[in-house]
């Protein structure tokens, strides 16, 4: 089989770059951590649960995160409320809270107003800096 000039020039440049791509993949594992990743080891991986308080009645969420290098893997929050329109609230915060922190950092994780509810989010960052004392370095 003869190849033609165009189809041997492809040829060599697949083959330098898959020579490339092994060593550059070995100077990535060599490679100093990025400022991100360094400031991200503040934090121990694991899975931690802590509780927060808000609302004048004083209402509760409950709040198990999964860090991996200070960012968080995995989210859930426990929605104990008694009362149905709190707990309708709880259930609709809690479900809209993975799509905000999970691939975050958790320094960098401060929650507003989410799926309606307005106190929710006081209960969830005192929860988030609980975990953060929790999981300090």
């Amino acid at each position: 089989m003869r190849l033609s000039s165009k189809q041997a020039a492809t040829l060599a440049g697949v083959s330098a770059s898959l020579l490339l791509g092994d060593a550059a993949h070995a100077d990535e594992r060599t490679a100093e951590p990025t400022a991100a990743a360094t400031k991200a080891s503040r934090y121990a991986d694991g899975v931690y649960t802590a509780t927060g308080q808000y609302g004048g009645l004083p209402s509760s969420l409950t709040v198990r995160v999964r860090l991996e290098r200070g960012v968080i893997s995995r989210v859930e929050v426990g929605t104990p409320a008694k009362d149905p329109t709190s707990l309708d609230y709880q259930k609709r915060f809690a479900a809209a809270v993975p799509a905000v922190v999970v691939g975050r950092p958790i320094e960098q994780v401060k929650v507003g107003k989410l799926a309606g509810a307005s106190g929710c989010p006081d209960g969830f960052n005192a929860a988030i800096e609980k975990i953060r004392a929790q999981a300090a370095r």
